[in-house]
C-alpha cells in the first residue's frame, strides 16, 4: 500500500464536499470529499510513472482510492489487451454507480478498438453482478452509439435480465442516448423490444426528459408508455 498517495487524498479532502458525496452515494461508505478534478491529477501523474506497480500495491479502502485506480487505468499507455486486463482485474471493485460512469468514461482507447473492447464487454452484460451489467451497459452508451453499432445495440439490451435498480436504469439511459442521436432507428426498437416493464418506461421517461427532444417527439413517445 502507498501511505503517500493516501496522505494526498487525505489532504486534499474537504469536509462540504464529503457531504455532498455522500448525499449522492448513501450507500457508499469511506468517503473522503476529493474533488474529481484532483483525482485526476493525481491520476495523470501516477500514469506517467510506474503506473503498474502502483495498481499492484493500491488500497481501496476509500472511494476515491478506487475511483483513483479506475482514472489510472485509463490514463495508462499500453496496448489495449493489457488495458483490458487491467479492467478485468479492477471491475469487480466496482460498488456504486460514480466509480463505474467515471471509470467506463475515462476508457477513452475504446474509439480506437471498438470490435475488441465489445467483445470484451459482452460477457458484464449477463453477469448475475448489477454494476458489472451497469458496466457493459454505460461503456456501450459511452463508446457505441455510432452508425456502424447502433444496430447491434438493441439486442444486448433485450439480452439483459438483471433486477438491479442501477443496471436497469443504466438500460433506459443506453436507450435515450440512442433516441437522441438515432431517433428513425431507436423509435423503431422502442416499439418491437422485449424490455421489462420498468427500464422501458423508464427509458421513455429519459428521452422525454431531454431538452434535445421536441416537444411533439415528447407527446408521441409518452403515448407509448405501458400501463
Amino acid at each position: 500500500m502507498d501511505y503517500t498517495i493516501r496522505k494526498q487524498l487525505i489532504n486534499l479532502a474537504e469536509p462540504s464536499y464529503q457531504k455532498f458525496s455522500a448525499s449522492l452515494l448513501p450507500n457508499v461508505h469511506s468517503i473522503l470529499g476529493v474533488r474529481l478534478p484532483a483525482l485526476r491529477k493525481i491520476a495523470k501523474q501516477l500514469a506517467k510513472e510506474d503506473w503498474r506497480g502502483y495498481l499492484k500495491t493500491a488500497d481501496s479502502e476509500y472511494f476515491e482510492e478506487v475511483m483513483l485506480q479506475g482514472m489510472v487505468i485509463g490514463y495508462a499507455k499500453a496496448d489495449i489487451e493489457e488495458i483490458l486486463r487491467y479492467a478485468a482485474n479492477f471491475i469487480p471493485k466496482i460498488d456504486n454507480w460514480s466509480v463505474c460512469d467515471s471509470f467506463c468514461n475515462g476508457l477513452k482507447m475504446t474509439k480506437e478498438h471498438r470490435e475488441i473492447v465489445l467483445e470484451f464487454i459482452k460477457p458484464y452484460l449477463t453477469s448475475p453482478n448489477e454494476y458489472e451489467v451497469r458496466f457493459g451497459v454505460v461503456m456501450l452508451l459511452n463508446w457505441f452509439v455510432v452508425p456502424e453499432y447502433i444496430h447491434r445495440l438493441f439486442p444486448l439490451f433485450d439480452s439483459i435480465c438483471h433486477e438491479g435498480y442501477y443496471a436497469k436504469m443504466a438500460v433506459a439511459w443506453a436507450i435515450s442516448i440512442c433516441f437522441i442521436h438515432f431517433p428513425k432507428q431507436t423509435l423503431y426498437y422502442l416499439k418491437n423490444n422485449r424490455l421489462d416493464d420498468f427500464t422501458y418506461n423508464k427509458a421513455l421517461q429519459k428521452i422525454t426528459e431531454s431538452l434535445r427532444i421536441e416537444e411533439p417527439t415528447k407527446k408521441l413517445i409518452r403515448s407509448m408508455k405501458r400501463k
